[in-house]
């Protein structure tokens, strides 16, 4: 019977829930209701705004700054092909099937390969998905007034309240409010006067550059980007190799190896012509700590511009060459002796300094001298100059110090294809001697020829001679200058530094401001009452401001000094325990 009267009150008030006209016909009480929640789908345009909002935030925009970052990381580990050509083609050499597979996700073109564009294109754009709205909202806030002062001001956790004697209290308390207008005026806070009734109040506000120098910071960040974009497009970096006595003008063409951006056209580089006078260098004598120890470089260089113009300048490690807005390096030098080759008719085939890359501290150098034409068959000469010949006890020759006090050179003959025919680019400093026959030297019958400088040797097989020549001044008792130095340069022009470097400072004077300026508010209220005024002081930090408490106290006894010039006449002081 219960059972049946039950189900007879659940069905009535099922009917009632359906008919109900205060209730909607989906509602959980009604009959109608299907059991899955249906969802309103967001659309085309839905998602497009979702994706925007996510893009656009600034969580996001953190994380692609740390994942741009993190980008970069392969960039310091593998040698650039805008930075470092020649290591990219050593990387390639001494590994030849890992190569690929690396070049395939562009680790030798970090900085310029699709996908960290794409990161770098998604942080500026959610940059300035965050920056403009925020700048539309912090405008809007500089304009505000400073909000009412709350109706009790004793909720909040820094408050003082001190009541001060008065005949007439109301006037007392128009002045008191009057006197904290102006101090908080001269504290530098925005102000507003409210007074309702009798009740008296100021509101204050100060902090806003917390948020301009917030808004600094990312600007400056976009304009990072931005300079960083742009002025890659417009850079380039080049090297050359130039021997004592010689010239290096300012034209593609004259290059060993360029880098340029994609805005950077063939009549863009500055004309000028560079000649290397000298090159000093000092090592530390033999005998002493450190022997052999370079102390100093310094290449001596004569600018022509333009106009004709000359000046001289110096290019050192560490203290780059400006020419215009152009950055000259030194990367490195070596030694170039001069070598002629004659045929068997005793013609000269090629005459001249061969610069020699160093393979040790002590400068012993490996060089390539190529001679395609002249002879009967293509020949290259390939061998080792020491500035200072020694010999280890297996017989080998060894540099033993890395100035001229006993150059020698030990040079190998190969004859056959030097590879240059078809057209296809060759190094001057690699020969690939597999296609080639070897003629002196290891492996063969007839020894390496040793030369000292002023010496002449006989090529095999009668091909002609090959000289060493002596570059010393007539007269000359030692070797200091029988050999040409060269220095390897690098010119460098990216005319976005200047702004990088702007942007980076303001970027931190924005940091700074954002992390060391307190936004707070500030309120002074006066109430009149029986025989004096109540006068309450409180503060409110937006964020973390530990110093708070102490600036409502400050506010506080100031206040009572500009009353009355004394120490304030209250009843107790009541800071509002947290």
């Amino acid at each position: 019977m219960s059972s049946s009267r039950s189900d007879v009150t659940d069905a009535k008030e099922g009917a009632s829930a359906a008919t109900d006209p205060l209730r909607p016909s989906d509602h959980i009480d009604s009959a109608e209701v299907a059991d899955d929640i249906n969802q309103p789908k967001l659309g085309f345009t839905g998602w497009l705004r979702w994706g925007w909002r996510q893009v656009t935030s600034m969580r996001v925009a953190i994380i692609l700054l740390l994942v741009l970052a993190i980008a970069a990381i392969p960039g310091s580990i593998f040698p650039q092909r805008s930075a470092d050509p020649n290591g990219v083609i050593k990387w390639q050499t001494d590994n030849p099937d890992l190569f690929p597979v690396l070049d395939r996700f562009s680790l030798f073109d970090v900085y310029s390969s699709p996908w960290f564009s794409a990161i770098y294109l998604l942080l500026f754009l959610s940059l300035i998905g965050c920056i403009i709205p925020r700048i539309k909202h912090h405008l809007k806030a500089l304009r505000a007034q400073p909000p009412r002062t709350p109706a009790r001001l004793s909720r909040l956790d820094d408050h003082i309240e001190t009541v001060r004697e008065a005949a007439d209290a109301d006037a007392e308390a128009g002045r008191a409010i009057d006197a904290a207008q102006k101090q908080l005026k001269a504290l530098g806070y925005r102000v507003a006067r409210y007074d309702r009734g009798t009740v008296r109040s100021v509101s204050a506000e100060r902090g806003y550059l917390r948020e301009t120098g917030n808004l600094v910071f990312h600007i400056s960040l976009v304009g990072v980007l931005v300079a960083v974009g742009v002025g890659g497009g417009l850079a380039y970096t080049g090297q050359k190799v130039v021997i004592e006595g010689r010239n290096f003008v300012n034209i593609l063409t004259d290059y060993d190896s360029i880098n340029r951006g994609r805005f950077v056209s063939d009549e863009a580089l500055q004309p000028y012509r560079m000649t290397l006078d000298s090159f000093d260098v000092t090592y530390q004598p033999p005998g002493t700590a450190g022997a052999g120890q370079a102390g100093d470089f310094s290449a001596n260089v004569t600018v022509t511009e333009a106009d004709d113009s000359q000046h001289e300048g110096a290019v050192k490690v560490n203290h780059p060459l400006s020419i215009g807005a152009d950055k000259v390096y030194l990367l490195g030098n070596g030694y170039a002796p001069s070598i002629t080759v004659r045929n068997a008719e005793g013609e000269v085939v090629t005459s001249g300094p061969v610069a020699f890359l160093p393979q040790d501290n002590n400068m012993t150098s490996l060089g390539v001298l190529k001679v395609p034409d002249g002879m009967p068959e293509q020949m290259a000469l390939t061998g080792f100059f020491y500035p200072t010949a020694g010999k280890l006890s297996t017989g080998a020759y060894t540099s033993a110090y890395p100035d001229l006090y006993g150059p020698l050179l030990t040079l190998d003959v190969y004859v056959g294809d030097l590879g240059i025919d078809d057209g296809t680019p060759r190094s001057v400093y690699v020969l690939d001697t597999s296609p080639m026959d070897k003629l002196t030297g290891r492996g063969t019958d007839v020894e390496s020829i040793e030369l000292e400088p002023g010496k002449t040797a006989e090529l095999p097989n009668g091909m002609g001679t090959v000289t060493f020549e002596d570059e010393s001044p007539a007269g000359a008792k030692d070797f200091t200058h029988s050999v040409k130095r060269y220095v390897s340069l690098q010119i460098h022009h990216d005319e976005s530094a200047v702004w990088v470097l702007v942007f980076a400072v303001l970027a931190l004077v924005g940091l700074a401001l954002a992390l060391f300026v307190p936004r707070r508010r500030m309120w002074v209220k006066a109430t009149p009452g029986d025989g004096g005024v109540t006068l309450e002081y409180a503060g409110l930090a937006r964020g973390e401001d530990p110093t708070l408490a102490a600036a409502v106290d400050d506010l506080a006894r100031g206040h009572e000094r500009l009353l009355d010039g004394s120490a304030p006449r209250k009843s107790p002081t009541t800071p509002k325990e947290s």
